[in-house]
């Protein structure tokens, strides 16, 4: 049966993930080789907090990846992605072939942004300035001029 390219979003265990990236990182392409199928796309899509507890874990790291691979080996490659240790969650989706090349294409070239905690921290005037008053009347932006 002929190849079929895969969305795969993993949500990793982002403690072991900070300690050592591309080892686990490493572990999805290995896992997808593994089973025949060849890996188009991979890489860093998030870190957020985790609405619920995955396997005691509050925190993920979500990892995107686009890959080719038989639909009969993914049935394994899922059972494998359960009984490993640093993967908490994935979703695979099948991928319409008219879309793949624009959607590999966007993947290759979205920026990751991480900030670092220091650079969060924006100050109260910051954010004032940076937010345009909207008149709800006439729904017109109103500029604020404040005396420096």
């Amino acid at each position: 049966m002929a190849a079929i390219v895969y969305e795969g979003m993993f949500i990793l265990d982002s403690n072991r993930f900070g300690r050592d990236h591309d080892t686990v990182s490493g572990q999805i392409t290995t896992l997808v080789e593994k089973y025949g199928g060849e890996m188009l796309v991979s890489r860093l899509w998030e870190e957020r907090r985790l609405a619920y507890a995955i396997k005691g874990q509050r925190k993920g790291t979500y990892w995107l990846t686009y890959f080719r691979l038989d639909p009969t080996r993914l049935v394994e490659l899922q059972r494998q992605c359960q009984i490993t240790d640093d993967i908490l969650r994935v979703l695979f989706l099948k991928v319409d072939p008219r879309i793949v090349d624009a959607l590999v294409a966007h993947a290759l070239s979205a920026p990751v942004i991480v900030a670092p905690v220091e650079e969060v921290k924006v100050r109260d005037e910051e954010i004032e300035d940076a937010i345009p008053v909207v008149d709800a009347v006439e729904g017109v932006v109103v500029e604020i001029e404040e005396d420096v």
